[in-house]
């Protein structure tokens, strides 16, 4: 007899969905949207939400409906090198290239930046340092007691995220939505939020999330990869709905502070000036203390998955613990860039690495039905990349995008993609990737067939 989850056990994954996805990212770009989409907040939040929670959830739900092990196994049908790259690229991006170095950043923000004038530069130096060796410390020691905390601290930093919520709707710092919107919500607001969703890094990460959250379905007695698919999609919907919460929450409350403080602040320093709104010095030092603790999870978490990957999957010679000794090197020196910089250096990749993660995940889906065609993916995938870089150039820093050589090279996409200006040039090439890689695919097949019967 097929086996489905009962209501309990699907509560149960979707609390574990939740868990993964909501990190620092998840906290402070709501809150940043909010603050300067001005009227123009309810489509800008709309946007956000389908790419921050609607694709993650769809790449979950792809991965289990596909029956993938992992994320190389996702994207293996695009041929092994295509594998390899993707595989890095993207745990290198939600590990020490911009996640890993963003925990660290994000709970110095929260915590301190207020009450530092000046040396700002040289403390978070020292908070980035002490936070690195406890997290590197962790990572090797793989010992319980950050996960102890932890388990009681998210609780706590849940109900005092909910008072500062429910105060916002009480006793609002503002009206919402009553300012004007900064120039890049002025116009397209509701495309420019779901380009906004790509910070939170969720979509790319749930490929290799998936593999948890199908593991605990399957532990818990579910084997058929169609029944996997839809209880993960129920367990989605739990998880959906929470994170739609705090998500419209945090953008209502960074509307609403608009009122109270000076627009362009970074969603960490946002979050750390309506705390002591709300909640006084004490509250503040104590929330600092929470996003302190689940950020240090969260940085423990990544160095160890990176880690675990890297030295098993590639044949370096290099073990774990010099992994997690390098990554934690690494992520210390991009921290000291500070917040506001390493999430305007991470943008170009995740201009390129989004494309691909959806293109993957449709792929997935797609494969139900055509299976895992390599032409198929070669095709669609080879096409997203081509487009996506056009995307990655655009958004480089203005001295490169803005240089003769680069301007000259996006009047390519500029002229003949639809919807580039916007993101979405790629859109159009993955289609017409699928369809070239479909047909072909198709004709080879055939082909295969008449040369076998002769006739």
């Amino acid at each position: 007899m097929r086996k489905k989850l009962n209501f309990k056990e699907v509560l149960l994954v979707g609390s574990l969905l939740f868990g993964l996805f909501f990190g620092a990212g998840n906290l402070i770009f709501p809150l940043e949207l909010g603050q300067r989409a001005g009227v123009n907040l309810t489509s800008v939040t709309i946007g956000f939400l389908i790419s921050a929670i609607g694709l993650p959830i769809l790449g979950i739900v792809a991965t289990g409906l596909s029956d993938s092990d992992s994320l190389f196994d996702s994207a293996k049908p695009a041929g092994n090198s295509f594998a390899y790259f993707f595989t890095i690229l993207l745990y290198l991006t939600i590990g020490p290239g911009f996640a890993i170095p963003r925990t660290a950043t994000v709970s110095y923000e929260v915590g301190l930046k207020e009450f530092v004038k000046a040396n700002d530069t040289l403390f978070l130096l020292v908070f980035s340092l002490v936070f690195f060796l406890l997290a590197f410390y962790f990572a090797i020691k793989e010992g319980n007691l950050i996960d102890t905390i932890g388990k009681y601290m998210t609780p706590i930093f849940l109900i005092l995220l909910a008072f500062i919520g429910i105060m916002g709707l009480v006793k609002p710092m503002g009206k919402a939505a009553s300012v004007s919107p900064i120039e890049k919500y002025q116009s397209s607001p509701f495309t420019v939020g779901i380009i906004d969703g790509y910070n939170t890094l969720d979509a790319p990460a749930s490929l290799a999330f998936a593999v948890l959250i199908i593991s605990s379905i399957k532990n818990l007695g579910v084997k058929d990869p169609a029944d996997i698919g839809k209880e993960t999609l129920k367990a989605g919907l739990v998880c959906l709905l929470c994170m739609g919460i705090v998500y419209s929450s945090l953008a209502f409350l960074g509307s609403t502070s608009a009122h109270i403080m000076d627009g362009g602040e970074n969603g960490a320093i946002i979050l750390a000036k309506i705390a002591s709104h709300y909640l006084g010095s004490v509250g503040h030092i104590l929330l600092s203390l929470i996003v302190f603790i689940a950020c240090l999870k969260t940085a423990i978490g990544l160095i160890s998955a990176c880690s675990e990957m890297f030295s098993t999957m590639l044949s370096l010679n290099i073990s774990y613990k010099k992994y997690c000794i390098i990554f934690s090197i690494v992520s210390f020196l991009i921290a000291n860039l500070g917040l506001s910089r390493i999430i305007s250096l991470s943008i170009p990749v995740l201009m390129f690495l989004y494309p691909l993660s959806i293109a993957l995940i449709f792929l997935s889906i797609f494969s139900i039905k055509t299976g895992k065609r390599e032409k198929i993916y070669k095709w669609t995938l080879a096409f997203t990349a081509a487009a996506a870089f056009f995307d990655l150039l655009v958004n480089l820093p203005e001295s490169i995008s803005k240089s003769h050589i680069v301007e000259n090279i996006l009047l390519v996409p500029n002229k003949f993609l639809p919807g580039f200006s916007l993101g979405f040039g790629w859109v159009l090439p993955a289609i017409l990737g699928f369809i070239i890689g479909y047909i072909i695919d198709k004709n080879t097949k055939k082909s295969k067939i008449t040369y076998t019967t002769g006739k």
